[in-house]
C-alpha cells in the first residue's frame, strides 16, 4: 500500500507556539513510518515552501494552537491549496474560537451557559453593574485565545480593572462570566457525520491553583485528570450528549473537545476546542486511549476523517459543477 504523504503543521506566531510545537513533536513520533512520509512545516517560516509543496501533499495535520491556528485562517489556506486536513473548517474553527459566538449558538441550541455580559473598549466600566448581574466571583476573559490565556478570576471589585486589561491585552472584545463553582469536565467527541462521544475526563487543579489555567493545563502534576469522571452515569450520559450538541452547534468535523461545568444535575458549556493539545497525555488522547483506541490509533483515524471528508466534497462538486475546489464547514 503506498504511503500517504502528510504536512505535520506546528509553532506558528499566535502565544501558544511552544505548547504547538511540543504537541508536534509527540504527534511526529507518534505517526507510523509505515504509513506515511512526514514533511515538517513552521506557519511562522515555512508558508511559501508548503504551498510550493501542495501538489504532493495527501493530507496535513494542523496541530496549532490559539489564533492563525485554530481559528480558521491556516484551514482556509489548506482549502485553498486543495489540501484535505483533519478537524474543522472554517466555519467550525472560527467559531469556536470565539467565545461570544460559541455562546450564542450554544444558547440556540438549548445548551446552558453561564450568566455573561460582553465588554469592548466602548463600554461604559460599570463595575457595580456587572457584579449586581452576575455576582462574585467572575470570570474574566478575552472572546478570541486559548489554553485559558488572559483569563482572571476577581473576588474582588477592586481587581475588576486589571483582570479587564489583562483580557483587552489579547483580544478587543471581553467576556465577564459568572464563576460557576463545581466538578470541570471535558468531553472529547470524534467523527464526521456518525459522531463517538468519548469517555469524560474529570479535572481537578492542585490547590495551588484557583482553575485550569494555562499552567494548570502545562505544568507537570499541577492536575489530577480523572477518566472515567467520578459522577453517576446519568449524569455522564447527559455531559456527553451536551459535548456532542455543541460539537454539532459549532459546525464542527472530525473531532472536538467541550470544556464543562457540572453543578447539581446542571451541565454549563463553557467552550469547545477544534484542536484540542495533541500529546500523549493531552486529554483528548487519554479519553480515546480510555476507550480504547491508542494516540497513534487515534492520528490514524483523524487522518481517515480528513479523507472522507475530501471524498465528500469532491462529490459535491462533480454533482454541482463546482470546480471552484472550496473547502466545507
Amino acid at each position: 500500500m503506498k504511503k500517504l504523504t502528510l504536512a505535520l503543521l506546528s509553532g506558528g506566531i499566535s502565544s501558544e507556539r511552544e505548547v504547538s510545537l511540543n504537541s508536534g513533536r509527540q504527534v511526529l513520533e507518534a505517526l507510523d513510518s509505515d504509513k506515511y512520509d512526514i514533511l515538517q512545516y513552521d506557519p511562522k517560516t515555512d508558508l511559501p515552501k508548503l504551498m510550493a509543496d501542495a501538489d504532493r501533499i495527501d493530507a496535513a495535520l494542523i496541530i496549532l494552537h490559539g489564533p492563525f491556528g485554530e481559528d480558521g485562517t491556516i484551514q482556509g489556506l489548506l482549502d485553498l491549496l486543495d489540501i484535505p486536513y483533519q478537524g474543522s473548517g472554517v466555519i467550525g474553527s472560527a467559531l469556536a474560537m470565539n467565545k461570544l459566538a460559541a455562546k450564542r449558538l450554544y444558547e440556540k441550541e438549548g445548551l446552558t451557559v453561564p450568566p455573561y455580559r460582553v465588554v469592548t473598549p466602548r463600554t461604559p466600566f460599570s463595575p457595580e453593574e456587572w457584579i449586581e448581574a452576575l455576582q462574585l466571583p467572575l470570570v474574566v476573559k478575552p472572546a478570541n485565545a486559548g489554553s485559558s490565556v488572559g483569563i482572571t478570576i476577581v473576588k474582588e471589585a477592586s481587581r475588576l480593572k486589571g483582570a479587564l486589561d489583562a483580557a483587552f491585552a489579547h483580544d478587543d472584545t471581553v467576556l465577564l462570566e459568572q464563576f460557576i463553582q463545581g466538578t470541570e469536565l471535558t468531553g472529547g467527541v470524534l467523527g464526521n457525520d456518525t459522531l463517538e462521544a468519548f469517555p469524560l475526563i474529570e479535572i481537578v487543579p492542585s490547590e495551588t491553583f484557583e482553575f485550569f489555567d494555562y499552567e494548570a493545563k502545562y505544568t507537570p502534576g499541577a492536575s489530577r485528570e480523572i477518566c472515567p469522571a467520578r459522577i453517576p452515569e446519568e449524569l455522564a450520559e447527559k455531559a456527553r450528549a451536551c459535548a456532542v450538541k455543541a460539537h454539532r452547534a459549532l459546525f464542527c468535523r472530525g473531532y472536538s473537545r467541550t470544556d464543562m461545568i457540572l453543578k447539581g444535575t446542571d451541565v454549563f458549556v463553557l467552550e469547545t476546542n477544534t484542536i484540542p493539545g495533541m500529546t500523549a497525555t493531552s486529554l483528548l488522547p487519554q479519553a480515546a486511549a480510555k476507550a480504547g483506541l491508542s494516540f497513534s490509533a487515534l492520528l490514524d483515524r483523524l487522518i481517515e476523517l480528513a479523507l472522507e471528508d475530501q471524498k465528500r466534497r469532491a462529490a459535491f462538486r462533480s454533482l454541482t459543477g463546482d470546480g471552484s475546489g472550496t473547502g466545507g464547514s
